[in-house]
């Protein structure tokens, strides 16, 4: 029997706070089934907030048994100790996903930002706004970087739709050009 629906676990790593937001792909529409938080404030230690990590993350992936992994990517900031530490955290999710055979999705913050608002400068804020429309929601996370995670999870399921990235065409205009029939 073929599956009819698919679970894409949406991740915005971070080492402080880590964002997570499960979807369900039904009948090619989305829908939240969970969204949240880890956050290892009380670990003084970075190596024991990269256990908690890994130990909530574990639970994320035998809870809800995702069939995919979307991943926000660490982008480059001033601070290069906070990237590499980022990098760690999500490194783990990635290494738990791969453990249990669920590919993994990785995306830009940018490409993040325009898949859900047309903007790639957009600001956490912007994005939570335009979840919440987009999905008719009526009440939203209070956390920023659990409304992040759906992003990233809502990111790759229109990455997925999009017949450019699907098709593994370089462009619109490669696309056109190898599918003239389907332009009208």
């Amino acid at each position: 029997m073929e599956k009819t629906t698919k679970r894409i676990l949406g991740i915005d790593p971070g080492t402080n706070i880590m964002g997570y937001g499960l979807i369900e792909i039904e009948n090619n529409k989305p829908k939240i089934l969970q969204v949240g938080v880890v956050k290892t404030t009380g670990y003084d230690n970075h190596y024991l907030k990269l256990k908690h990590i890994f130990n909530r993350s574990e639970y994320l992936f035998n809870e809800f048994l995702p069939d995919e992994l979307a991943i926000e990517s660490p982008f480059y900031g001033k601070d290069i100790q906070a990237m590499l530490k980022l990098g760690r955290a999500q490194g783990i999710v990635m290494g738990l996903a791969l453990q249990r055979d669920i590919p993994v999705f990785e995306y830009a913050p940018l490409k993040v930002k325009q898949s859900i608002t047309g903007m790639g400068r957009a600001a956490k804020e912007q994005v939570a706004y335009f979840l919440k429309n987009m999905l008719a929601l009526d009440e939203w996370p209070k956390e920023l970087d659990a409304t992040d995670a759906v992003a990233v999870a809502i990111c790759h399921y229109l990455q997925q739709k999009n017949p450019v990235t699907k098709g593994g065409y370089k462009n619109w205009g490669d696309f056109i050009k190898k599918n003239p029939g389907r332009i009208k």
